[in-house]
């Protein structure tokens, strides 16, 4: 499975890239099925947030490194690389720009609602995606 991330660079400025989430971890239910899953990652905080309709923030930080998932209305995001892309309703990202220029938020068709769930601070990408 892929997601979005994007994050800051080493000269401030914030990009987005794909990261694939592997789901080949097999688990056996209950009823005879073999379920795929990710790795497991402890996290420090799991959020509700309902975002305005009105909403178009200017360049911030993500507020911790974290996995957002929209579950309803959509949301667009820019990076200071002039690219911005649209996520709706079933789709994830992640906000790991916590240092440089940062990103821009606006919501598209709102309000939009979405779960925010933090990374640990040490969360390690390459070693979650490969």
């Amino acid at each position: 499975m892929k997601l979005t991330r994007f994050h800051a660079t080493e000269n401030g400025e914030s990009r987005f890239e794909e990261v694939e989430v592997p789901i080949n971890t097999p688990r056996p239910d209950s009823f005879g099925h073999t379920i795929l899953q990710s790795g497991a990652w402890p996290s420090p905080s799991i959020r509700f947030v309902e975002l305005p309709a009105s909403l178009d923030q200017p360049w911030h930080h993500a507020p911790a490194r974290q996995i957002v998932v929209v579950l309803s209305g959509v949301l667009e995001v820019g990076t200071s690389d002039n690219q911005k892309r649209r996520c709706s309703a079933g789709q994830a990202f992640i906000a790991d720009d916590l240092t440089g220029k940062g990103h821009t938020t606006r919501v598209v068709e709102g309000p939009a609602r979405v779960l925010f769930v933090q990374l640990p601070a040490d969360f390690d990408f390459a070693r979650w995606s490969g």
